[in-house]
């Protein structure tokens, strides 16, 4: 059986805030909806599409040639992340998605949201690490991160 959501935030491979989807229903909910990655549709909820995309639109990237300047300083600068750290490299933690954004924001003076970074496995050593950013549909960043002790 499949459950009509609207999508308040971006899921990878369903659909950007504001998207009317359909999923299963197990998905929706025990997964979804929990998170407040999607609300369930009704009529009453349609009314607030309009509104999630107007956010969106505001808080991302405003257009392609926007985002293609973005990513020219994404990739000039190599931003470091200073984290606590064992004798033998190894972090206490991981860097995490908000880590590196406020670390961009704090190196480029470019505000990126995190939920646009794309970790592939965990970071949790210090040294050099390569991180993808897709900045707009058609425009991805590679960010060089270099992951230093505090």
């Amino acid at each position: 059986m499949a459950t009509k959501i609207i999508l308040q935030q971006e899921v990878t491979g369903l659909g950007s805030a504001g998207d009317v989807v359909e999923v299963k229903d197990g998905y929706a909910r025990n997964y979804l909806i929990p998170r407040g990655d999607a609300i369930r549709w009704t009529r009453g909820a349609e009314s607030q599409v309009e509104s999630i995309k107007a956010a969106r639109s505001a808080r991302s990237v405003r257009d392609e040639a926007h985002a293609a300047e973005i990513k020219g300083k994404l990739e000039a600068n190599t931003v470091n992340v200073k984290v606590r750290a064992g004798k033998d490299g190894r972090l206490y933690g991981a860097i995490t998605a908000a880590d590196i954004a406020a670390a961009v924001t704090e190196t480029t003076g470019e505000s990126i949201d995190k939920r646009t970074i794309a970790l592939g496995n965990p970071i949790k050593s210090l040294g050099s690490h390569e991180v993808s950013v897709k900045l707009h549909d058609e425009v991805s960043a590679k960010l060089a991160l270099n992951v230093v002790p505090a």
